[in-house]
């Protein structure tokens, strides 16, 4: 089966792009694995009117104004991408399809170890932005860059930065203390910094170019969302790995627009 756009990766991006891509009534097909990167966090924040949502409770919401419009989203792994002389194939576990156009909005992968990935989105995280608020005046450790102390002191006077997170301690479901070195640290929230993969292995295969970014390289776009391949966009942290989830969001509504507009062949500087 043809569609105009194929979608791989169901976020905030991908729903996003595809909700306006079928409100321009294009076929479009979504392919999600249901492994959406703010998966373990019980709330979201700063998106606005959904401040404090589940964010699986948005992906749920966006689903379905998704399909409301006609758009098709399967919950399937992508085994392959490849060009062809009309466009791309994707290959799924049970099927091929067929796209003039891609829209990768995979995201990307916190690597966090497997000690501390029980506490991940609760009293473990990273973003200060998206979980301080709420461990705001307690005691709070920092694990990274010596910069995201004063940043992280927006929430609290009580915070500590470590050089090494060596194991952690939990009383009732809850974090007590940070143990680095032959330190015991108290505290209420640990924030991490930990290294971010891009999904972007079918992206690179497809020959798109990246560029070095704080965290190391990611596919790079234009402001519409192009990567260095013709046909084939990005949105969202598998290119923007700063992008909170109203931002990518917006890029995926971004990308749409453009998409659309290459298929009418009236893409601006295409």
């Amino acid at each position: 089966m043809t569609y105009e756009v194929v979608i791989i990766g169901g976020g905030a991006a991908g729903l996003s792009a595809a909700l306006m891509l079928t409100r321009a009534r294009r076929s479009v097909l979504v392919v999600d694995g249901g492994e959406p990167r703010n998966k373990p966090a019980g709330h979201m924040h700063n998106f606005l009117s959904r401040d404090g949502l589940s964010p699986l409770e948005l992906l749920k919401h966006g689903r379905a104004e998704v399909e409301g419009y006609g758009g098709e989203i399967v919950n399937d792994d992508v085994r392959g991408v490849t060009r062809t002389a009309d466009g791309f194939e994707v290959e799924l576990s049970g099927r091929t399809v067929e796209a003039k156009r891609l829209l990768f909005a995979t995201g990307l992968v916190d690597e966090v170890p497997d000690d501390l990935r029980d506490r991940w989105g609760r009293d473990v995280f990273g973003c200060p932005y998206c979980h301080g608020y709420e461990v705001r005046d307690q005691k709070l450790v920092v694990f990274g860059e010596e910069m995201k102390v004063a940043l992280v002191r927006q929430w609290s006077a009580d915070v500590t930065h470590v050089p090494s997170v060596d194991g952690i301690e939990v009383e009732d479901d809850k974090l007590v203390a940070v143990i680095s070195g032959t330190d015991r640290i108290p505290a209420d929230a640990l924030v991490y910094s930990a290294p971010m993969k891009p999904r972007d292995e079918f992206l690179l295969a497809l020959g798109a170019e990246t560029t070095e970014t704080p965290v190391g390289p990611f596919v790079r776009t234009d402001d519409k969302g192009r990567t260095s391949v013709p046909g084939v966009y990005a949105a969202g942290n598998v290119t923007d790995p700063a992008a909170i989830v109203i931002v990518a969001a917006a890029q995926g509504a971004q990308a749409a627009g453009m998409i659309n507009m290459d298929l009418l062949g009236l893409m601006p500087g295409a």
